[in-house]
C-alpha cells in the first residue's frame, strides 16, 4: 500500500531529472530523485549515455526497480560501474495509467530505433492516449507496457521527420494533455513541456553543465543554480553546442493555448516548500494561502485561554499553519502554532487489509498526539485538503482522546468535486466525501466529527497565487472547469492504477 495512499491524499504523479555534461551523471541525478521522493514512491529508475569510444557510438545504460530511491539503488556500484555516462535522466514514479504493480511500467523508458537511442521521463497525463494507442495498435505496433507514457516514444519513432529533434517534436506536437518530459538521446538532453504548462519543469546550472528537474529542491540537493523554467509549449534541447556557447536553443510547439493551466494544487500540496515553481516560491505562496484562510474562516480564542492553540497535520499543512497563526496575530487573537501531532517518517508499507481496525492502526502509525499539548483546549488544525475524508475522520477521532475542549478543522482549499486528468491521482469522483455530502459543509462537518469546518473559497485562493504575468490555474478538481477535452475512456478508466 503506497504511504501517501494511507493517508488519503491527493497524489502527484511523478518527478523527473536530468543533467548532461558531466562524468557524474548517474550519480547527480540519483541525488535529484531524492530530493524528488515525495512526487512518487511506488518505482525509480535512471538511463545514463556514454559514448564509446572505440565503436564511436553512445551506448545507454539502465537501472529501474520498484521502491524508494535508497531502495532500488542500494547497491553503490550500480552508479560508479552500472551507469557510466557524461549525461542521465531520472524518474520517480506513481502510478496513474498503467498498472501499479507492474515493474515493465517503471520509468525512464528506452528505445533503438532508426534515429538511434532516445529515453523519456514523463510527468503528466496524456488524455488522447486510448485514441493514440488503439490508432498504432492498427498500424502494427506492439506495446511493451501498459503506460500512457510509452506512446510519446512510439510516435517519435514513427515519425517521418528526418531530424531526432524534428522527430520528437512532431510525436509532441499530436498528443494532448499534461507533460513535463526529460528526454536523453544519444548527444542530447531535451526538456519539454505541455502548451499549456499544468506541471512544473525547471532548467539550472552548475560548473557548465546543465539540469533540469521538476522542482528546483533537486538543484539545491546538489549546489546547482535555478536558470529559468521551462515555459509552457517550450522544448528545450541542450548538446555540445550549448555547453560551448552557453546558449540554450529553444523550439516551440505549433498546439498553443490561450493561456497557461498551471496546476494550482502544485502550490497547495505536491511541490516542496522549499522549491521555486512557476516562478514563484511555495513557501511565500502557501504562507500567503494560511493569511487568506485565516482571514476568512478566523477561530477565536476562548476568554479563559492564555492563547488559542493552531496546529498542522504535519508535513504538507506546516507551511500554511504558520500563514493562519500569523494573520491571525495580526487580526489581534493571540494565537501559538503548537506541536500537537507528532509524524512518523520511517513507516514502510503495510500489508494487511484495511477494514475499520486496521485503518485506524495505520493513522495511530503514521501519527500521535501530544496529549499534554491539547487536553482540555480549543483547537484549530489546519490541513491542506480531505479527499474521501476516511483519514481525516480516524484523526479526528485520536484528536478526542487527547481530550481537547473542541476542534476546528481549517482546510486551506476548496471541497474536492472532480478527477483530475492531467496528471494527479484522485479516487473516483464517487467516493470523494465532498461528492458524497452534495458539497454540503455541515454534512461534512458531522461526518468527521468536528466542531466546526471551513474550507478556503476559491476566490481567495485565486487571489493567494501569483498572477505577475498573468498566468492562469487550472482548477478542475474544484470546479470541474477542464481545459483540455477528455476521452471517455479516459474517464472511464480514471482508476486504472
Amino acid at each position: 500500500m503506497n504511504d501517501q495512499m494511507t493517508i488519503d491524499k491527493p497524489i502527484p504523479k511523478c518527478g523527473v531529472f536530468g543533467v548532461f555534461g558531466t562524468p557524474f551523471a548517474s550519480t547527480l541525478a540519483y541525488y535529484g530523485l531524492n530530493a524528488l521522493q515525495h512526487r512518487g514512491q511506488e518505482g525509480a529508475g535512471i538511463v545514463s549515455a556514454e559514448y564509446d569510444l572505440q565503436k564511436r557510438r553512445t551506448r545507454f545504460n539502465s537501472h529501474r526497480g520498484m521502491g524508494l530511491v535508497h531502495e532500488v539503488f542500494r547497491d553503490e556500484r550500480i552508479l560508479s560501474e552500472g551507469l557510466k555516462g557524461t549525461a542521465a535522466i531520472g524518474h520517480n514514479r506513481y502510478s496513474t495509467a498503467g498498472a501499479a504493480d507492474n515493474p515493465l511500467n517503471v520509468q525512464p523508458f528506452v528505445v533503438n530505433y532508426r534515429g538511434g537511442n532516445i529515453a523519456m521521463a514523463h510527468n503528466g497525463n496524456l488524455t488522447n492516449f486510448r485514441t493514440l494507442r488503439n490508432r498504432l495498435k492498427e498500424e502494427g505496433t506492439i506495446f511493451q507496457t501498459t503506460s500512457d507514457s510509452e506512446i510519446i516514444l512510439h510516435l517519435v519513432a514513427r515519425s517521418r521527420e528526418r531530424g531526432q529533434v524534428d522527430q520528437i517534436l512532431d510525436a509532441l506536437n499530436t498528443v494532448d494533455g499534461a507533460f513535463s518530459l526529460a528526454i536523453l538521446t544519444d548527444d542530447k538532453l531535451i526538456a519539454a513541456r505541455d502548451s499549456y504548462g499544468f506541471r512544473p519543469l525547471c532548467v539550472g546550472e552548475k560548473d557548465g553543465f546543465y539540469v533540469v528537474a521538476s522542482e528546483t529542491c533537486a538543484f539545491d540537493i546538489i549546489g546547482a543554480s535555478y536558470i529559468r523554467d521551462v515555459q509552457p509549449g517550450e522544448v528545450i534541447v541542450i548538446d555540445g553546442d550549448v555547453l560551448r556557447t552557453r546558449q540554450l536553443k529553444t523550439f516551440r510547439l505549433k498546439k498553443k493555448a490561450a493561456r497557461p493551466r498551471f496546476c494550482i494544487f502544485e502550490y497547495i500540496y505536491f511541490s516542496r516548500p522549499d522549491s521555486k515553481i512557476f516562478g514563484e516560491n511555495v513557501d511565500r505562496v502557501r504562507r500567503r494561502i494560511g493569511k487568506a484562510l485565516a482571514d476568512e474562516h478566523p477561530v477565536e480564542k476562548l476568554p479563559e485561554e492564555k492563547h488559542l492553540l493552531v496546529m498542522s497535520v504535519p508535513d504538507s499543512s506546516n507551511t500554511a499553519t504558520l500563514g493562519y497563526v500569523n494573520r491571525s496575530v495580526d487580526r489581534g487573537v493571540d494565537a501559538r502554532l503548537e506541536i500537537g501531532l507528532i509524524r512518523s517518517h520511517y513507516v514502510g508499507r503495510t500489508f494487511i487489509q484495511p477494514d475499520q481496525d486496521i485503518r485506524e492502526v495505520q493513522v495511530k502509525t503514521k501519527f500521535n498526539t501530544v496529549k499534554g499539548v491539547l487536553k482540555g483546549r480549543r483547537i484549530v488544525v489546519v490541513d491542506d485538503s480531505i479527499v474521501r475524508g476516511t483519514t481525516s475522520k480516524l484523526l479526528v477521532r485520536l484528536l478526542r482522546g487527547a481530550g481537547p475542549k473542541d476542534i476546528h478543522f481549517r482546510i486551506s482549499s476548496p471541497p474536492i468535486r472532480h478527477p483530475c486528468y492531467y496528471g494527479m491521482d484522485f479516487p473516483s469522483r464517487e467516493e470523494l466525501i465532498a461528492v458524497q455530502k452534495n458539497g454540503d459543509v455541515d454534512a461534512i462537518r458531522d461526518e468527521l466529527g468536528v466542531d466546526s469546518l471551513a474550507y478556503l473559497s476559491m476566490e481567495k485562493l485565486l487571489e493567494s497565487v501569483p498572477h505577475d504575468n498573468g498566468e492562469g490555474y487550472c482548477t478542475a478538481c474544484f470546479s470541474g472547469d477542464f481545459p483540455i477535452p477528455v476521452e471517455e475512456d479516459v474517464k472511464k478508466d480514471e482508476n486504472e492504477v
